[in-house]
């Protein structure tokens, strides 16, 4: 049930890259069972953010929480939280089979074979596409059927807060609209997802809130109708 999993808590996280400052004073919440947009251009911090939360980069300052520390730079210990990463790019592995690169999610399970059988299910419940081609490598597939491995891979970790980083680039138009199916029946299942996207019109469509951020910083909050209806979002993600 999502009343008994903590919200995403952001207060001030400030990152650094030298004297560059990625993110400045980033303060934003994603509540339990919700799925909230971060829309921004490229360099606007997103992919930064993302990779804090995942404990990838160390903060400069400030915290983010959820149910205890994600910013103490330790991977393993946010997936122990049941945060998981869908980074931008996919990252697979080309040359391991669709099937070893979703079992590689569930790494953190290792010991739970009959549980990590069911979520396997249940990732090709999302994915029909996926189950003929989990035998092939995962480098000989679509982009799109690859985009859905790597959703499926972090899926795996049976998340109960998704990290999506601009998981609609560089697909048609159907198959973002079978991705972004699947994101809205994990949410169903109580599972919080905080989605980075470029896609305005696809992310607002599933989200319940969003933020804009513009070169590190929160710009912008509000409910989806809102933001849909924000004269600035219109003009540069909407294309009004």
């Amino acid at each position: 049930m999502t009343a008994s999993r903590p919200p995403l808590d952001i207060q001030n996280l400030e990152v650094r890259y030298g004297a560059y400052a990625a993110l400045q004073h980033v303060s934003m919440n994603v509540a339990p069972g919700e799925i909230v947009v971060l829309l921004g251009a490229n360099g606007a911090g997103k992919s930064t953010l993302f990779r804090t939360l995942a404990g990838l980069q160390r903060p400069a300052s400030g915290t983010a929480t959820y149910g205890a520390s994600l910013t103490g730079g330790r991977p393993e210990q946010c997936v122990a939280l049941g945060v998981a990463l869908c980074p931008e790019g996919r990252l697979l592995f080309p040359a391991l089979s669709v099937e070893k690169n979703l079992r590689l999610g569930a790494f953190p399970h290792r010991k739970d074979a009959s549980g990590n059988e069911k979520q396997l299910k249940r990732v090709y419940e999302l994915f029909p596409d996926l189950i003929k081609k989990a035998p092939d490598a995962a480098g000989s597939l679509s982009g799109g059927q690859q985009q859905m491995v790597a959703v499926g891979r972090a899926l795996m970790a049976r998340p109960s807060l998704l990290l999506l980083d601009e998981p609609s680039l560089g697909l048609a138009p159907l198959v973002v609209e079978q991705v972004f199916g699947a994101i809205e029946r994990v949410n169903e299942s109580g599972v919080s997802v905080l989605l980075a996207e470029q896609n305005a019109y696809a992310a607002l469509a599933i989200a319940h809130r969003g933020y804009v951020m513009e070169s590190g910083q929160v710009t912008l909050e509000g409910s989806r109708d809102m933001l849909m209806n924000d004269d600035r979002v219109r003009s540069a993600y909407l294309g009004v």
